[in-house]
């Protein structure tokens, strides 16, 4: 009997044990190859550096930027080891303790959770096997890890986890997270950063300093104390790390600053060389892009689409959250946690508001609101814009309650609590592009307010009709048809057969009719009347082919509201075709790529953009004079704050739905577009003037090279005003009726082509006809025709 159930014991276990073995050889069968891994270098995508040979971005296969174990710092590796996986130097790729440890836990809490890894299967895992929870994924990480660290040194399996894992806010690798958070490259990360971002490997959405700052601080106190413990740090250097403020960077600028640029560079790689040989071909790709400018143009066009949104009014608070103020000023620590610069963009929880003021914590730092910090509140829209009520006075207690979660903007930080402005995102969009005149090389390029939540490429791909911006095309193609700044058009009522759509009445902005007018003054104010009457008189098709020869591709209308600017363009397409202007007449296309290397070194494309003469130099001079006095006298006023030589254009489109403004100096153009992707209106009064303009001021002041002011003492020739060629002359005029002036009228200098300057002399007669012409024209009521 015995001998039986001896017998079947040993029956069973050779069935388990050979149940066993066939179990463990198809799981080691299904184990993926690590040859991938075992002379790893990582795939040589595209580098892409700026005007100054300074590295741009990069475009690869593998997720982040490579960095060598040997550029981190000791402290970052002995950071991430410590909290992660402190026996890493002495196990085999298992931590049979830790998993026993990890074993205990899961028996105590009832349930199987992750723990127990070490940094060699995190690595397993991360490059071959999926994030299920499984037993047999366990076994099939632990093999792995085992022929890793057989074929492996510990130093290349720590660099390539530093380089594979992720950090949080898109960041693959060390390199890219430390760029993101820091805005510096992981060789450069203090003690402090090193401990938070070895924290953040557990949980990158639940450690993220950004959405979670005190259980980023608390995890780094854990990886701080965890090194103390394993001998690589002194109690002190631990609690001066803890205690130092973090900068953190705000990414919104100087992250996405340049990636529409940089989109915009990958779809063109692609087009010309296809997808192999920019992901795994190792291209270095030069372009004309300028850093500083690049950040500034990201930095004007969201603060001026900031301005334009809450003009529009507030759309209410992004959520809410239980709150127990006493906790939360309870849970402030007496050193700040993060350093807060003034302008940075924030979320913050409201803890306490009355009528005046509201107070709100960020980033674990408590401060304040005033109402006159939020004043602009006064209307409250829904999420369409459309008014739901407005107050004469902001109340703060009447649009916050604690425990709402808002956006704020740092105001100051130099009292005992830093103040704050009330903020929201905006819904409208823009688009801004610098180019270089000379050289046609794009200098800047923004599609928009945030590359994050919106790709569309607006400066490239957006075609929005371009209302008046048009204009000085067609004053162009009159200054080519004989016309001159001093001919007199008469500002009427016109009416033109518009055949089944009825009769058209063009009208000017102001409603208002000025009689005979110069040329010049109409450009300067805008006139729309005299504009299309330009382009009856000269010529659709004149008009069409001197804008092709100037850029810009259409499809044109065919018909006069083209004096409307009735035809739909890109950001880029006209602010290249301004750049004729500021170019003496020559026509450069625009230029983002100045070379490219391949991986062996050798030069596969070297731009050479062709000059083209689009118009004459006295044409260019004639409209960039006429567009200087636009700034000087009309609607691009606010380009007077740079006080310098710079010539532009508004536009503003029917309904408010598009505002424009270009503009240039001798050195740089540049266009900004303000609009919203289905077409609402801004609202009423945002024209170009008000809503594009100061976009492109606070640009320039930054692009703009920091060289003397023009009739200062130490005037520089860099800051030279707009030369006229020499096939341009000047004539004492009478600005009234266009004619030579004489010691009975007034005078004013005005600039002509050789030999169309007027022959006849103002005189009374002229004088008398012409204003009361003006006199009868000013009475005419709105809408009424002349009839």
């Amino acid at each position: 009997m015995k001998r039986i159930v001896f017998r079947s014991i040993a029956l069973i276990i050779a069935v388990a044990l050979g149940s066993l073995s066939a179990g463990i050889v198809a799981l080691i069968k299904d184990v993926p190859d690590i040859d991938e891994i075992k002379d790893y270098t990582p795939v040589q995508g595209t580098k892409v550096y700026a005007d100054d040979d300074t590295f741009l971005g990069e475009f690869r296969i593998e997720k982040g930027e490579y960095i060598a174990l040997s550029r981190m710092p000791q402290h970052l590796i002995q950071a991430v080891v410590s909290v992660e996986d402190s026996r890493f130097w002495d196990h085999k790729g298992i931590d049979f303790i830790a998993i026993m440890r990890a074993i205990t836990r899961d028996v105590q809490v009832g349930r199987f959770k992750e723990g127990g890894s070490t940094i060699t299967q995190q690595l397993a895992k991360v490059v071959f096997l999926s994030p299920e929870k499984t037993i047999t994924r366990k076994l099939k990480e632990a093999f792995l890890a085992y022929k890793i660290e057989r074929n492996l040194s510990k130093e290349g399996i720590l660099e390539l986890y530093l380089n594979k894992i992720y950090f949080g806010r898109g960041a693959y690798g060390v390199e890219m997270a430390a760029k993101v958070h820091f805005g510096k490259s992981a060789a450069d990360m203090t003690l402090a950063e090193a401990a938070l971002m070895a924290g953040v490997i557990k949980a990158p959405s639940r450690y993220s300093p950004y959405s979670n700052l005190d259980g980023a601080k608390e995890r780094q106190l854990i990886v701080l104390n965890r090194m103390k413990e394993e001998g690589y740090i002194t109690e002190e250097q631990s609690a001066e790390s803890y205690k130092h403020p973090l900068y953190l960077t705000s990414m919104r600028t100087e992250r996405f600053g340049a990636d529409y640029f940089l989109e915009y560079i990958r779809r063109y790689l692609e087009d010309r060389y296809g997808d192999d040989l920019i992901y795994k071909g190792g291209l270095k790709v030069y372009t004309g892009l300028n850093k500083t400018m690049q950040i500034e143009a990201a930095q004007s066009l969201q603060r001026g689409l900031r301005r334009i949104d809450k003009r529009k009014g507030f759309r209410g608070v992004l959520g809410h959250r239980t709150v127990s103020p006493d906790e939360e000023f309870k849970n402030v620590e007496v050193f700040k946690k993060v350093v807060l610069k003034e302008g940075d963009l924030a979320k913050a929880t409201v803890l306490r508001v009355t009528a005046s003021t509201a107070t709100v914590k960020t980033k674990g730092i408590i401060g304040q609101i005033h109402a006159d910090d939020a004043k602009w509140a006064r209307r409250i829209i829904d999420t369409k814009g459309t008014l739901i009520r407005q107050r004469r006075k902001v109340r703060l207690n009447e649009l916050l309650k604690p425990g709402d979660m808002i956006h704020v903007r740092v105001k100051d930080t130099s009292g005992k609590e830093p103040l704050f402005i009330l903020e929201q995102e905006p819904l409208v969009q823009g688009a801004i592009v610098a180019i270089d005149p000379l050289t046609g090389s794009v200098r800047a390029m923004v599609g928009g307010y945030d590359f994050s939540k919106s790709e569309f490429n607006r400066a490239v791909d957006a075609r929005r009709q371009a209302g008046s911006v048009f204009k000085p095309i067609i004053y162009a193609a009159a200054m080519d048809s004989g016309f001159t700044p001093a001919s007199i058009i008469i500002d009427e009522p016109m009416v033109y057969d518009s055949g089944k759509f009825g009769d058209w009445k063009p009208q000017n902005y102001d409603e208002k009719y000025q009689g005979a007018t110069r040329i010049r003054e109409a450009l300067i104010h805008s006139m729309n009347v005299i504009t299309v009457k330009l382009i009856e008189d000269i010529g659709l098709n004149k008009t069409i082919g001197l804008a092709g020869r100037m850029g810009i591709r259409g499809p044109f209308p065919d018909n006069l509201t083209l004096g409307l600017g009735s035809i739909s363009i890109s950001p880029l397409e006209i602010t290249s075709a301004f750049t004729v202007f500021a170019h003496g007449g020559i026509r450069r296309d625009p230029v983002t790529v100045r070379y490219i290397l391949d991986s062996a070194g050798r030069v596969i494309e070297n731009s050479q953009p062709m000059e083209v003469r689009a118009i004459s130099p006295e044409t260019a001079y004639l409209i960039t004079s006429m567009l200087e006095d636009v700034v000087k006298r009309g609607t691009g006023w606010r380009a007077k704050e740079l006080h310098r030589p710079v010539a532009g254009k508004t536009g503003t489109t029917n309904e408010y739905r598009d505002a424009w403004f270009v503009g240039y100096s001798p050195e740089l153009v540049a266009g900004v577009w303000v609009g919203f992707d289905n077409m609402t209106t801004l609202g009423k009064a945002e024209t170009g003037s008000r809503a594009a303009a100061p976009i492109w001021v606070s640009f320039m002041k930054k692009a703009l090279p920091e060289v003397p002011v023009v009739g200062s003492a130490e005037e520089s020739p860099e800051n030279k005003p707009f030369q006229p060629p020499e096939g341009v002359v000047t004539a004492l005029i009478d600005p009234l009726t266009g004619l030579l002036a004489t010691h009975e009228t007034e005078k004013q200098v005005e600039y002509f082509k050789e030999g169309t300057v007027p022959t006849l002399y103002s005189g009374e007669f002229y004088r008398n006809l012409i204003q009361r012409q003006k006199e009868y024209l000013k009475n005419i009521p709105v809408g009424e025709d002349d009839q």
